[in-house]
């Protein structure tokens, strides 16, 4: 299965490519920078700074993603039993990508509704290529 995260919350996103991953379907997120959290923009981005400056060392972690794929493909493994062995094996069929690769611009790509933003009540959202940014990283194309 294939999905455009173009406009798709992350959490909703992320609960259902772990289903899919754990029935044993292989999941791929495409535009994984245009993904979007909600929550007010300034209280994500202290949140996500205050992860980024607690860390035990440079050996002993927490390790936490910084690019936009890395961000979305570890909410995913949150939402799976991944100390476990079949959450492990289902993670294994999660791939995400920012962009579209040439190798699956010509097959047919999903979007979710259930998961679109034109579901929330409030517009207080921010992008995951926006939290990127503030790890440093080049996160454009």
């Amino acid at each position: 299965m294939i999905i455009d995260g173009t406009n798709l919350i992350l959490g909703r996103l992320a609960t259902f490519a772990a289903k899919k991953a754990l029935e044993g379907e292989s999941v791929i997120v495409l535009n994984c920078e245009k993904v979007i959290v909600t929550g007010n923009r300034k209280s994500l981005m202290a949140r996500f700074k205050e992860k980024r400056n607690d860390v035990g060392g440079p050996i002993k972690g927490p390790f936490y993603p910084k690019t936009p794929d890395r961000v979305v493909r570890r909410a995913i493994r949150g939402m799976l039993p991944f100390k476990q062995d079949r959450g492990r094996r289902a993670y294994k069929r999660v791939k995400c990508f920012k962009g579209i690769p040439e190798t699956y611009s010509t097959q047919k790509i999903e979007t979710i509704e259930s998961a679109h933003y034109s579901k929330l009540k409030t517009l207080n959202f921010i992008t995951v290529n926006d939290l990127s940014s503030i790890y440093g990283k080049d996160v454009a194309q």
